[in-house]
C-alpha cells in the first residue's frame, strides 16, 4: 500500500520561530516515517506583499536550510523551492480561470491584508487562496496539515478541486483531481507572542521582541525573555484565563525543557519571575543549538544545499508535471510534453 502524501509548506517572509517550529515544523518531522513528505518554500507567496528583491533568494535558501536543521531528512521526504517548478504558476492559472471572484473575495487574510496595504493591494494579494490550492493539488496530496488561520484556504482547495474542476471537466469514478482532507496532528504547542499572551507567535508582527527566531543567538533569546511580558504575581501556573502569558512562558519551558507540564507546574508553582526567565532562557538556548548548528553547516556547503533541493525539485516535478498534464488534458489542451 502507498504511504499517504502530505504537503507542507512556509514562506521565506521573515526567519521561522519557536511557534513554527513546536506547532508545525516537529510534526512534519514526524510524519517522514509513516507519510510521503513533501516539504517546500512558497517563495511565489512572499511577493504578494512588498518585498526586497535583494533579499528574496537568500531568505529561501535559508528557509529551507531551517527545515532541514530542524530535522527534515532528504533521504525520507523532498524539501523543494516552489518558484523552481514552472507547474505552480499554470496550474494557479487554470484554477483561476474556473474560481468565481467571489469566492476569493471573502476570504478572511485578503479582508485583512487588503485593510493595511489600502491602494497598494495586488490582484496577487487576492489570487493567493488559488495559487495555495495549485501547491496542494499538484501534489495529488492526501493530507495537508492545517492551522486555523489556515482552514478556509484548504476549504478553498477542496472546494475548486470538487465543484469547479471535478464536477465540470472529470466523472465520478474518473475524477481530475484528489480531494485533499485536513491532517489533524496530536496537539502541538500553541506558542504565543512574548508581548501579547492572547495573541499567536508571528512572523509578521514589527515588534521582533514578540518572537524568538530559530537563528537568534543565546544573548539575544536572553534579552528578549527578560523583557517579555508577564503580571505582577508570584508563583506560575497553567490554565488561568486571566494570566495568559505566564500560561505560554510555562508551556514553552516545559516543552523546551523537555521535563513536561505536570513537572514545570509542580517546580514552578511558587517561582518568581526573576529566578524562572533565566530557567527559561537556558532551557530555549539549549534546544536550539543543535538547529542552529546545523543550519550553519549547511549555510556553509552551498554545494550540498544546492544537491539537496535539486533532488527534492526532481521529485516533485515529477509529481508536478503529472497533475498539471492531466487538468491540462480534461480541460481540453494538446499536451505538448
Amino acid at each position: 500500500m502507498p504511504r499517504p502524501r502530505v504537503l507542507s509548506g512556509v514562506q521565506p517572509t521573515g526567519a521561522l520561530h519557536l511557534g513554527n517550529w513546536l506547532g508545525a515544523i516537529r510534526n512534519w518531522v514526524d510524519l517522514q516515517d509513516s507519510h510521503d513528505t513533501f516539504v517546500c518554500v512558497v517563495d511565489l507567496h512572499a511577493i504578494t506583499v512588498p518585498h526586497d528583491p535583494s533579499s528574496l533568494a537568500d531568505d529561501t535558501r535559508t528557509t529551507a536550510a531551517s527545515y532541514l536543521a530542524c530535522g527534515m531528512d532528504p533521504n525520507r521526504c523532498s524539501v523543494f523551492i516552489q518558484s523552481q517548478i514552472a507547474a505552480h504558476s499554470e496550474l494557479c492559472w487554470l484554477l483561476n480561470c474556473v474560481t468565481p471572484l467571489n469566492w476569493l473575495e471573502r476570504m478572511i487574510q485578503f479582508k485583512e491584508k487588503s485593510v493595511k496595504q489600502g491602494d497598494n493591494v495586488s490582484v496577487g494579494l487576492l489570487d493567493y487562496p488559488v495559487l495555495m490550492a495549485a501547491d496542494i493539488l499538484l501534489y495529488d496530496a492526501d493530507l495537508v496539515p492545517v492551522g486555523e488561520d489556515q482552514k478556509q484556504h484548504l476549504e478553498l482547495a477542496r472546494d475548486i478541486a470538487q465543484q469547479r474542476i471535478n464536477a465540470r471537466f472529470g466523472t465520478e469514478d474518473n475524477p481530475v483531481l484528489k480531494v485533499p482532507e485536513p491532517l489533524i496532528l496530536k496537539e502541538g504547542a500553541r506558542v504565543m507572542s512574548l508581548t501579547d499572551g492572547r495573541s499567536k507567535m508571528s512572523k509578521s508582527d514589527p515588534n521582533e521582541g514578540s518572537r524568538i527566531t530559530l537563528l537568534d543567538p543565546p544573548e539575544l533569546i536572553t534579552k528578549k525573555i527578560k523583557r517579555a511580558k508577564t503580571d505582577p504575581l508570584m508563583g506560575l501556573e497553567f490554565g488561568n484565563p486571566e494570566r495568559p502569558e505566564t500560561d505560554n512562558l510555562l508551556g514553552l519551558y516545559a516543552i523546551l525543557s523537555g521535563k513536561g507540564r505536570t513537572a514545570v507546574a509542580q517546580e514552578c508553582a511558587e517561582m518568581g519571575w526573576g529566578r524562572f526567565k533565566p530557567l527559561l532562557a537556558e532551557a530555549a538556548v539549549a534546544a536550539l543549538e543543535p538547529i542552529q548548528a546545523r543550519h550553519r553547516e549547511l549555510m556553509a556547503d552551498p554545494a550540498e544545499l544546492d544537491n539537496v533541493l535539486a533532488v527534492g525539485r526532481d521529485r516533485a516535478e515529477a509529481v508536478a508535471v503529472s497533475t498539471l498534464d492531466r487538468v491540462r488534458s480534461a480541460m481540453g489542451f494538446p499536451l505538448s510534453r
